[in-house]
């Protein structure tokens, strides 16, 4: 299975858009969002366009409608979560956290992803917020960031994780069509 690591979208539909396409054309049928999305009408965007799952942390650009959204709420093919989120991959299926293979946690904020590794509980922590690409193993933990959708300040990228070998391609959106 393969899975689409997003973050910072901040309301860019145009280069959304290019990622979901992508995500459609490489039958990834799960995403996990690590915040800013910045609106609800991008959130209906990313939900009426993908119909995989979402996995979703508020980042602190997501405001209004979008933060009355309770923990773990569910919206649409969307699971929200507040502070951070954790999955786990059980013979490469998304599952509840439960009893399984790899545990996984996504936060928006590098501080909570980094305390979230050094908990020793996961095997990979995703987080955004900086907008720059970046991966960093933290005892047996990958800590990754896979950039930003909407391209500021660094050019936007987001991550495919492939999790049948655990490998990571950071996917740079200007060459998408």
């Amino acid at each position: 299975m393969r899975i689409a690591i997003i973050s910072d979208i901040h309301n860019n539909e145009v280069n959304l858009k290019k990622v979901l396409n992508y995500c459609k054309n490489n039958k990834i049928e799960t995403i996990i969002c690590c915040g800013d999305l910045a609106s609800k009408a991008t959130l209906d965007l990313l939900n009426d366009n993908f119909s995989g799952t979402v996995h979703y942390t508020f980042g602190n650009m997501d405001k209004g409608q979008i933060r009355d959204f309770a923990l773990g709420e569910k919206y649409k093919n969307t699971t929200i979560y507040k502070n951070y989120g954790e999955i786990e991959i059980k013979n490469n299926h998304v599952k509840p956290t439960g009893h399984a293979t790899r545990r996984i946690a996504f936060a928006h904020y590098p501080k909570i992803a980094k305390e979230l590794c050094e908990t020793g509980n996961y095997h990979f922590v995703f987080y955004g917020h900086t907008h720059k690409p970046w991966t960093e193993k933290i005892g047996n933990c990958i800590m990754l960031n896979p950039g930003n959708v909407a391209g500021e300040i660094f050019p936007p990228t987001f991550a495919v994780w492939d999790t049948g070998n655990d490998k990571f391609a950071l996917i740079r959106i200007h060459s998408l069509k």
